[in-house]
């Protein structure tokens, strides 16, 4: 594991992606979004899994311009109003560009096979589905992504697989917001959104605590097998 060093394209400057590698040679690129937490304990976790399972994992930072190095954690309240003024300060249209920048780097790392793909939790869940939209990415991957109903018109430029985890009981997206974003996908011949009944926001956020194993690991099951068909 080990940082490098990416320059944003607006001129702004520089940012730091954390960086895990497999044993493996000639690996994929997975792009791992952060949560409004940060590049956390929880990302990095998830970063060395896919190590693990044979990927280059990539974090960038994408608060670097209001804080660079948060690492919240979900469990205090001072955390989470700082996570959200974070969040509120974001512009997600430039994190988009930083997440492109680092989906470039990624595929040119040693070892990658040139293949590259997204995945995001949370906030990061909504810019992986702006990445399926906006990038080249070969595969997108969103967890409980917020605010998705907003970007279904955008469904129509996915050119690539996109798969959508959603919570049935998410706190931060309504039944209504749910439904569209359901109906929308089963519109597109690339995207695979899946409900997951009785669990809340994060269910696979690692030592969240609304973690809930069955729904996790049922999730990251469909997630390894399409970055593994599509990034091998």
């Amino acid at each position: 594991m080990t940082d490098i060093k990416l320059k944003a394209t607006d001129g702004s400057g520089d940012f730091n992606a954390y960086v895990v590698k497999p044993k493996a040679e000639a690996a994929g690129a997975v792009v791992v979004i952060q949560e409004i937490f940060g590049v956390n304990d929880a990302i990095r976790a998830t970063c060395q899994e896919l190590a693990d399972m044979g990927f280059i994992a990539v974090a960038p930072d994408l608060f670097w311009r209001q804080e660079p190095g948060v690492n919240l954690t979900d469990k205090t309240e001072a955390e989470w109003k700082k996570a959200f003024a974070l969040m509120n300060g974001f512009n997600q249209d430039k994190g988009v560009e930083d997440l492109k920048v680092t989906l470039a780097a990624a595929r040119n790392l040693p070892g990658s096979n040139g293949k590259a793909g997204t995945i995001g939790f949370c906030l990061g869940g909504r810019l992986a589905v702006m990445m399926a939209t906006r990038s080249d990415a070969d595969v997108n991957v969103s967890y409980y992504g917020v605010g998705l109903d907003g970007l279904v018109p955008e469904f129509e430029n996915i050119t690539a697989p996109l798969m959508v985890h959603i919570a049935e009981n998410d706190e931060f997206s309504s039944p209504e917001v749910v439904e569209k974003v359901l109906d929308g996908a089963e519109e597109n011949e690339w995207i695979d959104a899946f409900l997951y009944p009785d669990v809340q926001h994060a269910f696979a956020r690692v030592n969240g605590v609304h973690f809930d194993a069955r729904a996790a690991t049922i999730a990251n099951g469909r997630t390894a097998e399409i970055l593994s068909e599509m990034l091998d």
